[in-house]
């Protein structure tokens, strides 16, 4: 997703300011002694605009608010070897180019009246030849168009209402919170690895109640969604030798709601809240006739939250709290990775919590950490002796994030580790980011994943990706 902003807000701003900096005169003792003061000071109005550049005198349009990045994006898989994902059966893997892509993103921002913003952002990707989703779309090319945001704000007062597609984030553990679960997510392939970046939109009215130090935000989602199946060739894809399919709504009607209050103090936050959701990840039964669909089942829980953070210096620290009511046994603690016919349909309660601290150890440095924890409630109760729970005990991963800006920030180096609490798997990025100038730029990327078999992720073991992506913003 587009992360940029327009410059055009912040450019009036800044002229508003300087204005106001300007009408306020000279001081008083560079003055003193003139006998006309203030009264020679020429307004600036008095020329008009025979000295304003053309950029400076054009009215605003409302394609001031758009900003347009265009990205060609090739990823590799280099390694040739074998995966074992149960013992005697190896998988052989070639080294393959996985993604062939044309990118367009946009975003657009218009504070069109007083009180009032609409606001969108979008994509559209071409998959050329050798992308997974080519070969998917029968060697032809595979064009997908996606709105992401697209919301309209009316503020007033101490309120503001929201509506369209849209994020709720409650976290505080940037990237690996237990409260992470409103919005579902999309991991089709390994070209997004921040949650942050998976993150998909969905159909909410929110309404914010501010107050001097703390605020109420309540949601109802009109649409829920679950996150998206990988299609045929994706690295998340699983040939079960039937179709995984996305859930069937009929004529049922679903939502989720809830609420949220936070209160701030001097150096430090702190929130409460609750809602009524479904859970992201489908779960899937074996096809009853042993072949065809596979039947995708909901679960809908309770979630009861709490969250806070404390700033000391450089240092912030956070944590979350999450008691779910509800919910299904969790498969895997990557986002999109699951196998039909592996989960249990009994209800069980989790409790999971989440810390978490970002230091920043220069103005171009910072370094984050996060490890989330979950355990069942009760986890064998209701189990049938051949039964056995996928995460038994206490499960989680951890997350560690560096990056540092360099010339000037035209260049940015930057690492990510992933793994999960009990060492099964382990996930490494390395990027590296270069802006060539205002519109051009490019970026380079390394990622290498390990896993055992006691992890899902055990089909990507010793993979080896390379990627380079050339980008053109306007």
């Amino acid at each position: 997703m587009l992360k940029r902003l327009s410059l055009y807000p912040f450019a009036m701003l800044l002229l508003l300011l300087a204005t106001m900096v300007a009408g306020q005169g000279t001081k008083p003792d560079e003055t003193a002694g003139d006998p006309f003061g203030d009264e020679l000071n020429f307004d600036d109005d008095l020329f008009g605009d025979a000295f304003d550049s053309p950029e400076t005198t054009k009215e605003a349009s409302w394609l001031d608010g758009f900003t347009v990045r265009l990205s060609q994006q090739l990823y590799w898989q280099v390694n040739n070897h074998s995966v074992e994902p149960i013992p005697g059966l190896r998988i052989p893997k070639q080294a393959d180019l996985e993604n062939n892509r044309l990118g367009l993103n946009f975003r657009y921002q218009n504070a069109f009246a007083p009180g009032w913003l609409l606001q969108s952002t979008g994509q559209a990707r071409w998959h050329w030849k050798d992308d997974y989703e080519y070969q998917a779309n029968n060697d032809n090319i595979a064009t997908e168009y996606r709105i992401n945001e697209l919301y309209l704000q009316r503020s007033f007062g101490q309120q503001s209402l929201k509506f369209g597609r849209q994020t709720v984030v409650w976290g505080e553990t940037v990237g690996n919170s237990v409260l992470d679960v409103i919005n579902h997510t999309e991991f089709r392939d390994f070209t997004i690895i921040d949650i942050e970046d998976a993150r998909l939109n969905q159909w909410m009215l929110v309404w914010d109640v501010f107050d001097a130090n703390s605020q109420w935000s309540s949601f109802i989602n009109l649409y829920p969604e679950f996150n998206p199946v990988a299609v045929p060739g994706s690295p998340f894809y699983a040939n079960t030798g039937y179709n995984i399919g996305d859930y069937r709504r009929g004529s049922q009607t679903l939502f989720e709601a809830g609420t949220q209050w936070r209160k701030s103090f001097e150096s430090s936050d702190i929130s409460f809240m609750a809602a009524y959701l479904y859970e992201n990840q489908l779960r899937y039964d074996y096809p009853v006739a042993g072949y065809g669909d596979a039947l995708a089942n909901k679960n809908d829980f309770v979630l009861l939250g709490f969250s806070a953070n404390r700033a000391m210096g450089k240092l912030l620290l956070n944590i979350d709290l999450a008691l779910s009511l509800g919910v299904l046994p969790n498969e895997s603690f990557f986002p999109g990775v699951t196998v039909a016919g592996s989960g249990l349909d009994i209800e069980k309660d989790q409790i999971g919590v989440s810390l978490g601290f970002e230091y920043a150890i220069s103005s171009d440095q910072s370094i984050s950490l996060g490890v989330q924890a979950n355990k069942m409630l009760d986890e064998q109760e209701g189990l049938a002796p051949q039964q056995i729970l996928v995460n038994e005990g206490v499960f989680g991963s951890w997350l560690v994030r560096y990056r540092n800006a360099l010339s000037n920030g035209n260049l940015v180096v930057s690492s990510t580790l992933q793994g999960d609490l009990a060492g099964d798997s382990l996930f490494i990025s390395l990027g590296l980011d270069y802006s060539i100038n205002d519109h051009w730029a490019v970026a380079g990327q390394i990622i290498s994943t390990t896993a055992n078999q006691q992890s899902l992720m055990v089909l990507f073991d010793a993979d080896v990706r390379v990627g380079a992506t050339v980008t053109y913003s306007f």
